[in-house]
């Protein structure tokens, strides 16, 4: 019997000034799990895009189960039994819920299609990934961590025999992690093939079985998962020496900048805390906690029902985002696809927009200082791109997420809320971030950060705020963090 179930073979894929893909070779074997790791800008997405059929190879051949073909199309990889859940969302923010999972494929067929058996089976997808969801809901309604899990039922209800897996934890909290890692588990006994695309490095060494390394185009090497360690694994993906660690802290807090009380809104219930001058002040919690919520009511994003908020010892009234900009506050938010840049601009247009008034004199740009400050950002966060001109969505999704921390350090803000800063971001682009971070602290600014990762925020918050449904359950200190600890606050359960 063929022993593999997908191989790419000397597979070429070129875009203007670039050469994404540069003869490379995979061998995915049957019923595997099977990770694929690089830094932005490494090739991922170009080979996972090849696969699916959203693109064409300039050359080499792309074999399915023993088969070979020139190319894929989206309809011929999807009757080969490959799904994909991409990092970016698929779905339709204006359908409910059951109708994005079956979109296309409607029971009862598209004359007269099956709503109750869709809503039916869409629960029962749901109580198999232990996510409380209603069918029903419209996707604009879900939080960015429910929009994942829907889009990984959407794939895992259409039974694939190849299911590429983008990147899949980056809006998930550790308990969604280990539900879908179960599934993984299960999917791979009965015989299903998954590639695992993923900068989380301690989730590969948990669920995979072979690992290959992407850098620049190329493939590097192919390993038993149970032959290379971390160390080793991170420096085959940077070429270079990297600390797999975060930096020393060097900051001081200072006096209070921002004072939160008793915000209410958004399933938001009297949050009250302190953030200061140099802090870096964490937020933590599961799925649908209310971080992001509380983060956007301070930020203008929602109004607030109740509550007040301080800023620089005012009170103030912050309506929209210009009002929260003007006063000196920045957002990278959770979702950057939709909220954090505008994709059809260019990399220039997408980091100075927030600073015009920084690079221009009387309405005239002054192009050598937009360069300088591009420049700077650029190599500092290790940018991959041939041009600054070149369209936002023609980069990876980690060198986009690169592009909105750019656009508000350039902003220079006194206070910086960060949502899920480094997802889908490379191991050596997170110790650049984590690196900023620490440089901003000690000169002063202010950070909310809101992670996922535990290990993240136990490395880099001097307090912690936990929260779980939509209520703070404690502030921890530094001493007093563990993983232990926060999971316990964040799984706390409220009684009405």
């Amino acid at each position: 019997m063929e022993e593999y179930a997908l191989q790419l073979k000397n597979i070429t894929k070129r875009y203007p000034g670039v050469l994404a893909l540069d003869d490379i070779s995979v061998n995915i074997r049957k019923g595997e799990v099977h990770a694929i790791c690089g830094e932005n800008g490494a090739g991922k997405s170009t080979m996972m895009k090849l696969i699916s059929g959203a693109i064409s190879p300039d050359g080499g051949k792309i074999c399915v189960f023993g088969k070979d073909y020139d190319q894929m199309t989206p309809v011929l990889s999807r009757e080969l039994g490959i799904e994909v859940v991409y990092q970016e969302f698929n779905l339709v923010p204006n359908l409910p819920v059951y109708e994005n999972i079956y979109l296309g494929m409607y029971p009862g067929g598209k004359v007269s299609p099956d709503f109750a058996q869709m809503k039916q089976k869409t629960r029962e997808l749901f109580e198999t990934l232990e996510a409380d969801i209603d069918p029903r809901t419209k996707v604009k309604d879900l939080s960015t961590a429910y929009c994942q899990l829907v889009e990984i039922a959407k794939s895992v209800s259409k039974d694939p025999k190849i299911l590429i897996l983008d990147e899949p934890t980056a809006a998930l909290t550790e308990k969604e992690t280990e539900i879908l890692f179960k599934l993984v588990d299960k999917l791979k006994k009965a015989g299903t093939t998954i590639l695992y695309v993923s900068h989380r490095l301690s989730e590969i060494f948990d669920i995979a079985d072979r690992v290959t390394v992407f850098r620049d185009g190329k493939v590097i090497e192919t390993r038993n998962i149970e032959d290379i360690d971390r160390h080793e694994l991170i420096a085959l993906m940077a070429g270079r020496e990297v600390k797999d660690s975060y930096p020393e802290k060097i900051n001081q807090p200072g006096e209070v900048i921002l004072r939160v009380k008793d915000l209410c809104g958004l399933g938001v219930e009297n949050v009250s805390f302190e953030v200061r001058k140099g802090e870096i002040f964490g937020f933590a919690g599961l799925v649908g906690a209310g971080r992001t919520e509380t983060a956007r009511m301070i930020f203008g994003a929602d109004e607030a029902d109740s509550g007040t908020i301080e800023f620089m010892g005012k009170q103030v009234h912050i309506h929209n985002p210009e009002q929260a900009v003007a006063l000196g506050i920045g957002l990278v938010p959770e979702d950057r696809k939709t909220q954090g840049v505008i994709l059809n601009l260019s990399i220039r247009k997408n980091i100075t927009l927030s600073i015009l008034r920084l690079v221009s004199k009387f309405g005239i740009m002054d192009f050598k200082k937009e360069n300088k400050i591009l420049e700077e950002h650029k190599n500092a966060l290790r940018i991959k791109t041939p041009s600054f001109d070149q369209l936002l969505r023609n980069l990876s999704g980690g060198n986009q997420q690169k592009v909105v921390v750019s656009k508000w350090l350039a902003r220079e803000c006194k206070l910086l809320i960060m949502d899920e800063p480094t997802r889908g971001i490379d191991v050596g682009a997170k110790q650049e971030i984590y690196n900023i971070m620490n440089r901003l602290a000690s000169e002063g600014v202010a950070i909310i950060m809101i992670s996922s990762e535990m290990p993240e925020l136990i490395g880099m918050a001097d307090r912690i705020l936990v929260m779980s449904e939509g209520r703070q359950t404690g502030i921890l200190e530094r001493g007093e963090f563990s993983q232990e600890r926060i999971l316990e606050m964040a799984s706390h359960e409220f009684v009405s």
